[in-house]
């Protein structure tokens, strides 16, 4: 008897690396991805594609193809942070960031190119660049945000957001500050969630990473909740954000994919392109 436990508890110790090792991020992205596209009635013919580079998604790629960096899903564990990943992406896309951006920076480099004195155009081509900084600071915390209107629909724990960018290189503020890695856009999130997915913060997420932000955030919460100006504030603000983001993804879906970025681009590229010929 005693050697019959003992055989299927060794059996028991050997599956278990052997099944952890089945679970692939790479080989997750279609099926996790399809999830996230049929539960939130998102174009079916969104194709996913992992690549090894730094590739920024646009509503305008004629692929319909949605970008997946391999490095970051190098960051991921399990299904929950894989569409964490996929979900953050779509919302890019969704929010038409990097193309409100392209336009931007079109208009900004083209109006630079027209001064004539080289002191006022470098000056012009550095005020583009802090705008662009700026605004894709704000644009990828709403996509962010975005995403966990996505995978909260598509039945994932979008706590795994604030886990998968705590787990990926932080900025250098953070460092400075000795806080965890992407700290305000994990706080962003945490504080969506909190407002507009209470039952989401109560269920929890069963991870160290998980555990260790929670306990950094104590303090703030307890601070903000107990100040009644800073908590009608605080409530204001979310309820405002979750009406932007259900208002950009219903405009998404109604549309196609389509905005007034694109189109601005399309012309400001055709007139460009005429120009030099």
């Amino acid at each position: 008897m005693k050697k019959t436990l003992l055989s299927l508890l060794l059996a028991g110790i050997l599956a278990v690396p052997a099944f952890s090792a089945t679970w692939n991020a790479v080989d997750k992205v279609p099926t996790v991805g399809k999830q996230v596209l049929t539960k939130n009635s998102l174009p079916s013919t969104t194709k996913f594609v992992v690549t090894e580079t730094e590739v920024v998604n646009s509503t305008s790629n004629t692929n319909n193809e949605l970008y997946i960096q391999k490095s970051d899903l190098g960051y991921t564990g399990n299904d929950n942070e894989v569409a964490a990943v996929i979900a953050k992406e779509l919302g890019i896309v969704i929010n038409a960031n990097a193309s409100k951006k392209r336009f931007v920076s079109n208009v900004a480099s083209a109006l630079a190119g027209s001064i004539t004195d080289t002191n006022l155009q470098n000056k012009a081509l550095i005020a583009n660049q802090i705008s662009l900084s700026n605004m894709s600071e704000k644009d990828q915390m709403n996509a962010d945000i975005t995403g966990i209107d996505l995978m909260v629909q598509a039945g994932y724990n979008p706590l795994a957001m604030i886990v998968v960018l705590g787990k990926m290189p932080g900025t250098a503020m953070d460092a400075i500050k000795s806080q965890p890695s992407n700290f305000k856009r994990t706080m962003y999130i945490y504080d969506y969630l909190a407002y507009n997915y209470p039952s989401k913060i109560q269920a929890g997420y069963n991870c160290q990473e998980y555990r260790n932000f929670l306990a950094y955030i104590e303090p703030t919460i307890t601070e903000r909740n107990s100040n009644k100006k800073k908590l009608a504030k605080f409530q204001k603000t979310q309820a405002k954000l979750k009406k932007e983001r259900a208002k950009q993804i219903a405009k998404y879906k109604a549309t196609g994919g389509l905005n007034g970025w694109d189109a601005s681009y399309t012309i400001l590229k055709n007139l460009s392109e005429n120009a030099e010929k």
